[in-house]
């Protein structure tokens, strides 16, 4: 019989990969030519900028497949290794890959420069650190991150010290903004605006009665403490309306609050509530800078996050073996990570500072 009308009863996505595309060779002649006017042979320059980096054979499309692959998804060199070889049908040795990181990072230097005087001239910065062996021995990654968005920073550098020169080296004195941070002694040295992290302080208050549950006068003492750090938080919202002399009276005012919680309890070395009033008197124009300036966070999450993917190369790898092999995981990791807190596609932008496109 005959059937009348059509209208689509149903659709189904199929969704799938095209198959896998070999790598791609291309060869490029140049030919001489001789001159019998000056009795010479002449060749031609041949400019491959942005298609490779120096004299390499490696496109900048691939080279930037390979650090991506080594950065972003934490792959071992052997693993790109057989990746290439069983997706792409191309064979590099393992030694090839790890120079071919080293030239990214060669490539990246004037972009790693830049993003270090952006860190520098950022209204805030956070800062933080972890350790990092080098060929078995000890050492540390310090992480420097300013807040997300299309100007945002990744900064990370592998020194041997935990010293406090070393924050004051990569921020330098041209750093004038709030630096947030721990209560680690090493940012002592920094003289500008400091904000330290309260989760960091209320994590150990938290500890306290943890540790003396049975003791009211700690529990209480804790408790009042805790109750300042929410009362300047409660006054953000409204915190705009505020005319600057509000802001200096509310700042002012939790300072000498902290003061009178602290000072009995500090000058007691049995007590329970000692280090961390001692901690509080030290730190007590460190504490609610963030009252004063609107935007900046109460916390240093924002470094701890940062810094969370470094650690876990850490734990994967165990570190480095060489001090050029740590520039380049730096390196590597200041700039991918820069990429994505910019909401930027990290292989498209590796290939494009690699090609030279801004």
């Amino acid at each position: 019989g005959h059937v009348y009308g059509e209208s689509v009863a149903r659709r189904r996505q199929v969704i799938e990969l095209p198959p896998p595309q070999p790598v791609e060779v291309t060869e490029h002649v140049v030919l001489k030519a001789w001159c019998p006017r000056c009795k010479r042979w002449h060749t031609p320059r041949l400019d491959l900028g942005g298609v490779v980096l120096g004299r390499g054979r490696l496109g900048v499309r691939l080279i930037s497949l390979i650090a991506y692959l080594r950065t972003e998804l934490r792959m071992t060199v052997r693993a790109i290794r057989n990746y290439l070889k069983t997706v792409h049908g191309l064979v590099l040795s393992i030694g090839e890959i790890a120079e071919v990181l080293d030239r990214v990072r060669e490539a990246g230097q004037p972009t790693l420069c830049q993003l270090r005087e952006q860190m520098r001239s950022s209204p805030v910065v956070h800062a933080d650190e972890t350790g990092w062996r080098e060929d078995g021995q000890g050492g540390y990654v310090w992480a420097f991150s300013t807040p997300d968005g299309p100007d945002a920073v990744r900064y990370f550098e592998r020194d041997k010290s935990r010293s406090g020169h070393v924050a004051t080296r990569v921020l330098s004195a041209g750093f004038k903004g709030t630096l947030i941070s721990d209560f680690y002694a090493g940012y002592n040295r920094y003289k500008g605006p400091h904000q330290r992290c309260w989760v960091h302080l209320l994590r150990d208050l938290h500890e306290l009665k943890e540790e003396h549950a049975g003791d009211e006068l700690v529990q209480q003492w804790a408790r009042d403490v805790r109750g300042l750090c929410d009362e300047a938080k409660a006054a953000l919202p409204a915190i705009k309306e505020r005319t600057e002399q509000e802001r200096e009276a509310l700042y002012n005012s939790l300072v000498e609050r902290v003061q009178e919680l602290a000072l009995p309890h500090a000058r007691d070395k049995q007590h329970p509530c000692w280090a961390l009033a001692k901690r509080l008197l030290r730190h007590q124009d460190e504490l609610f800078q963030f009252v004063r300036v609107d935007g900046l966070p109460a916390d240093n999450n924002l470094a701890e996050r940062s810094l969370r993917p470094v650690v876990v190369i850490r734990k994967v790898s165990g570190g480095t073996r060489s001090p050029a092999g740590s520039k380049t995981r730096m390196a590597l990791a200041s700039l991918f990570a820069t990429w994505r807190a910019r909401d930027l596609n990290p292989f498209h932008a590796c290939s494009n500072m690699l090609a030279g496109i801004a």
